[in-house]
């Protein structure tokens, strides 16, 4: 969901007040929802969602039938649905029976007429009525536009259950559902209303007055991805893969009075529908649709196949298809793994910058998320406050440091592992149209690069904050020297290990690029050089996310610098004991020994000043000694 992280910070200040004391009236019964227990013990397979409406009706209402298909999934004798307390149910029927029911707690628990064995599949219809919750950006919204009533809904994160009785979870997606909406045929007897939804438009069918429209939508989908939207719409078709085999429409549904505005802005979706499928794979609804609906979001919001947009700039338009395949295709299996649905829509409005713009745009683009991200220092990707709506929103978290932390996954992985791991992730026939959780993703990443990425994770997930880099460097006639050094904005991260880039700029100003694989704190490097260097800069294309970074030229830094007294250097070469000489003064708390690549292959954390190093293989080798007085670093070569 997108409701006010595209407004752009120029002009967003008064605009974002407005919309955040709107839905924080609107959102205060869904803030506190946690998942409900007592609808764990069946799975759905089909509603048919039968809604009354009327765009122009004060206050506003709904009345409607839900009929429900269900498998048990263990031995019941009741079935639990979520249903707000302010809405009316005014029957439960089950082959022409009637069934009890209570309705309170926001619950409505029906007493099924015997006891149903697991596995065995059963259905009722709901009929309820009532006045939904509506202000701010939704959950059940009447407004205008040109002073034409319009209607619209949006469930997202708890927001169903105000306007339907339904399974509100992210466990268990409906298999399949029809949706059929019956409303007044005009507005003032000349504006013809018309109903946008999720799947295929089946029929229009007119009975005196009224109209009623027929959706059908054939892919597992959640509850808070259904959704409907009435006003008096003109409709037009964009075309994606036109002229080919897989081609299918892209449905607009968009006020009369913005439509050649709106026809300008749509095509690029062709376009985007198109990179993101080379990227990662076909659309993966494209048998039915994909649409857009315009209504008064301040921003977007991605029901599966039928986005509803406050707006058409490309950004929007990019964020909110991305979802069909993140979000929609795979949804977060908890609220907690939002970033896999705001993160992922978030990066790749960066791609559609990258492969529309060029890399230039895409670095400004990685450059103003990491500014956003680091106006605090604290913060982490992972949301441990799943009943605070603006926590799963959080634009700076959930949205911009998800969509960095994939990022630097890129960065890390290189593109092809990048891309191939989350081609696999959406194939992954446990996951597609399913569920997933953050360790689902890891998995496949880890599984295509042969990488152990748990401390990336711990450090760029469930970590808080960023990193500060200090850079020493110095420079001889072969040779430049570095030393790393990295402060943290949160206590959460020991150390953020990644690869860091530095650009070393030339005397006559050329140029190269170097990667370090940065893995603690005092790193030093020697990395031959073709240049003399005259700077050096730290990350300029803003690979990563951190802040308050400085680069020093050091004239005595050098491979063996000593960098604290009381330590004798170590006669190269050495073999199979290392002993390290150290006045009294200096109290030796541990050391580490790192190969070439900057990988620690050996530690022992105690005052023992001879170590046994006759395992290690021969080569070049860094040591790192801590002391109760610094640090002392020296290169050696191991026989």
């Amino acid at each position: 969901m997108l409701l006010i992280g595209i407004i752009s910070q120029a002009q967003n200040t008064e605009q974002l007040k407005n919309l955040l004391k709107l839905e924080r009236r609107a959102a205060q019964k869904r803030i506190d929802f946690k998942r409900n227990p007592n609808t764990t013990n069946y799975d759905i397979k089909y509603h048919r969602l039968e809604w009354t409406v009327d765009p122009g009706s004060s206050p506003a209402a709904i009345s409607g039938a839900v009929t429900t298909f269900w498998e048990a999934a263990e031995t019941m004798n009741t079935i639990t649905f979520d249903l707000a307390d302010n809405l009316n149910v005014i029957q439960v029927v089950q082959r022409g029976s009637s069934l009890a029911y209570t309705h309170t707690g926001n619950e409505v628990v029906i007493t099924l007429p015997s006891s149903q064995n697991t596995g065995v599949s059963d259905s009722l219809t709901i009929t309820y009525n009532g006045n939904p919750t509506s202000g701010g950006f939704g959950i059940y919204e009447q407004s205008t536009h040109d002073g034409i009533p319009n209607l619209w809904t949006l469930s997202e994160p708890y927001g169903a259950m105000e306007w339907w009785p339904c399974k509100q979870d992210l466990i268990d997606k409906i298999d399949s559902i029809d949706v059929y909406v019956t409303h007044p045929l005009f507005f003032n007897g000349t504006h013809e209303y018309k109903t946008a939804s999720n799947g295929l438009l089946k029929s229009e069918i007119i009975t005196g007055s009224n109209k009623t429209t027929h959706w059908k939508h054939r892919y597992p989908i959640p509850a808070y991805l259904i959704a409907i939207a009435v006003t008096n719409y003109t409709v037009y078709d964009d075309w994606a893969y036109e002229g080919t085999g897989d081609e299918f429409p892209i449905t607009n549904y968009v006020y009369p009075e913005n439509l050649s505005a709106v026809q300008a802005s749509t095509p690029v979706t062709v376009d985007l529908i198109e990179i993101f499928g080379n990227l990662f794979e076909m659309y993966p609804f494209s048998d039915e649709k994909y649409g857009h609906a315009q209504c008064g979001l301040g921003g977007g919001m991605e029901h599966t196949t039928m986005t509803f947009m406050g707006s058409f700039g490309r950004d929007l338009i990019a964020h909110e298809l991305a979802h069909q395949w993140f979000g929609n295709k795979i949804t977060c299996a908890s609220w907690e793994d939002i970033w896999l649905n705001e993160g992922f829509a978030t990066y790749l409005t960066g791609l559609s910058k990258e492969h529309l713009d060029g890399e230039t745009s895409f670095k400004e683009w990685r450059e103003s998320k990491v500014d956003h991200i680091t106006t605090s220092n604290a913060g982490s990707v992972f949301c441990s406050d799943t009943t605070n709506f603006w926590r799963i929103f959080d634009q700076r978290l959930s949205y911009n440091k998800g969509a960095m932390v994939l990022h630097m996954l890129r960065y890390k992985l290189g593109d092809t592992d990048f891309y191939q791991s989350i081609q696999n992730y959406l194939d992954d026939p446990t996951l597609a149209y399913g569920y997933a959780k953050t360790i689902d993703l890891q998995n496949h990443f880890e599984v295509q690069s042969g990488l152990d990425l748990n401390e990336f994770f711990s450090d760029w997930f469930m970590g808080e904050g960023y990193p500060s880099y200090q850079i020493q460097w110095n420079q001889d006639a072969d040779n430049l020297y570095i030393k790393v050094d990295q402060t943290q904005s949160h206590s959460s991260v020991p150390y953020f290990e990644m690869p860091i880039s530095l650009r070393v700029i030339g005397d006559a100003g050329d140029d190269e690029w170097i990667i370090l694989n940065n893995t603690h704190n005092g790193q030093l490097f020697t990395k031959p050089i073709n240049l003399d260097a005259v700077q050096v800069l730290f990350d300029p294309d803003f690979h990563i996310i951190s802040k308050d970074n400085h680069v020093v030229y050091n004239s005595g830094l050098s491979i063996n610098n000593q960098l604290i007294e009381g330590i004798t250097p170590i006669t190269n070469p050495v073999k199979d004991y290392l002993t390290i000489k150290i006045t009294d003064a200096v109290l030796l708390i541990s050391t580490r020994i790192y190969n070439s690549l900057g990988q620690k292959i050996f530690e022992q954390n105690n005052s023992q000043s001879t170590l046994d190093i006759s395992t290690l293989p021969s080569g070049v080798i860094i040591l790192h000694i801590a002391t109760d007085k610094g640090f002392f670093y020296q290169k050696l070569i191991k026989e």
